[in-house]
Parts: C-alpha cells; structure tokens; sequence
C-alpha cells in the first residue's frame, strides 16, 4: 500500500516539467548518513505492563503490548498471561516468510480459551494527543510510529472535518508485529496469535495488531517451519508480564524513543536509501536487554 502511494507520486512527478539540471560541476548533496549509536537520551523505557517476556525453546522474545491501538486485546493478553494459558503452548503453524502462531489450548488451531471472543480493533481513532511520530506524509495518508509500532492513519488535516477530532488509523504489519488469530467471522478472536517472521502488508485492517517484539526476532525466526508443524513443535514454556517477574530477576528493557534525534536520523537515512522503495518496516527499531 505505502509503495503504491509513493510510486502513484513519482508517476505524477515524472509527468511535470522537468526541474532545471544542476550546474555543471556542481557538488550533490551527500545522502544523509545512518545514525551511529544512540545516546542516553535516545532510549525510553517502556511500561512494564505492557511488555510480554515469551521464553521459548529457541530464546527469550519480548513484546511490547501497544494498548492506544488494541485496548481489549491488550487487556485479553494480559488476562491469559497471569492465568498461566500460554504456558507450555506449540507453535502449531509455522511459515517461513509469514509468521509463527500460537496459543491455542489444544495446540491444534482449533481451541480458544473459555473467555467470550473479542471484537475486532482493526482500526483505531488517532487523535492529537496520541503519541505519533510522522515517518511520511503522503498528503491524503501519513505513515509513522506509535511507540515501537508501525502505522498509517488518514491526513492529520482531516482531524478537523471530523465529529471526534481524530482520523482512522491501523498497524502495518511488518516483521516482529504481534497480530491475534481469528476464525472467518470479524469478531471471533479469543486467544492465539501470531508473530511476524517478516512483512505481510495483506493482512492491515484485516487482523487486529496488538503489539510488536522488540527484542528476540531472531528466536521467532528460528522456529520450527510447518503447516501444521510436524512433532516435535516448539513451545512457549513460560509467558509472563514483565511487571509480574520477582525484581531480583526482572530483566532491563529500554527502546529506542521514536520522538529522539537517532530515530529521526534514522527516518531520513532509510529514506534517502530506498527512494520509492520506502517502507516503515525498513526503519530499525534498536533495543537492550540486561
């Protein structure tokens, strides 16, 4: 979708007048540079209600929950985690440049937990208080960050016209975006979900997206590959809320601050790498975990 924008704006580009040559001999400007490391000021730390540590058979994942986008499927989340559900769970269906899901009771596909499913959050209301970071303005659309998620929304200028004075707005599913599973009706998921391998832009606005790992993609990726995945599977042996974990214990987790000057450096380095090829999913989102 972002790609099409920008190759729709470059057409139109092309159809204008040409804009005058540089003067022979004239420096160009230099490409801006990938930012070196971040600095202390950088670095935010997030709520630790609102992190998930998964400790898998392939290493330690965590995720941080994004509850200014899925509220209930936060909450939902969180319920499971303390009641012990997600303990010991298969990764049942695993493909390779897709995502690996979990969370099912059964470990089959087929079960839920004994909570009422959950009505979709697709979309949620971006209003000016919420905490955006602008990555790309595509004049009818915006593309940004909500803390370490991706997501498009409507033209803040359209925050006027409307009854709220917010705009629609929805994750872009790129690599380590946490998403729930559901059935075929809207309104049907309940409690597995799936982790990003890598990008999928099919399923926006079509799947609920409730938060994003930040550190530990690289133990997603390891996982067993199948559909279904053939025996034996790998697990979630323990899933806790970081809050939940004894302080003697509990891990430090910082990320980088989307509102800092090294993510802003970041921004304008991808861009001016990838030209009509920009994408959200393209822009690091560095951590530490200690």
């Amino acid at each position: 979708m972002i790609r099409t924008a920008l190759l729709a704006a470059a057409v139109l580009a092309m159809a204008a007048p040409a804009a005058a040559a540089p003067a022979k001999g004239a420096p160009v400007p230099a490409a801006p540079a990938a930012p070196g490391d971040p600095k202390a000021s950088d670095w935010r730390t997030p709520n630790p209600e609102d992190v998930l540590v998964i400790d898998t058979n392939k290493g330690r994942v965590f995720v941080e929950l994004i509850p200014e986008v899925a509220p209930n499927h936060v909450v939902r989340i969180r319920e499971l985690t303390r009641a012990g559900l997600y303990d010991g769970r298969k990764f049942f269906r695993v493909i390779d440049a897709f995502m690996a899901q979990t969370g099912d009771p059964l470990d089959t596909g087929s079960g839920g937990s004994d909570k009422p499913d959950i009505a979709q959050e697709f979309l949620f209301r971006r209003g000016p208080e919420t905490p955006f970071v602008l990555a790309a303005d595509q004049t009818v659309s915006q593309v940004g960050f909500l803390k370490s998620l991706p997501i498009m929304s409507q033209s803040a200028m359209l925050m006027a016209m409307t009854a709220d004075g917010k705009i629609s707005a929805w994750a872009l599913y790129c690599p380590g975006v946490a998403g729930m599973a559901r059935g075929e009706e809207t309104d049907s998921a309940n409690s597995q979900f799936f982790l990003m391998r890598q990008a999928y832009p099919s399923l926006e606005k079509r799947y609920t997206a409730f938060g994003r790992v930040i550190a530990g993609l690289e133990a997603v990726r390891a996982i067993k590959v199948g559909e279904p995945v053939a025996q034996p599977q790998d697990t979630m042996d323990k899933v806790r809320v970081l809050a939940d974990i004894p302080a003697a214990e509990r891990p430090s987790v910082r990320v980088i601050d989307p509102n800092s000057a090294w993510f802003k450096a970041e921004i304008e380095s991808v861009r001016a790498a990838k030209g009509a090829d920009f994408t959200a999913c393209a822009i690091r989102i560095p951590s530490e975990v200690k």
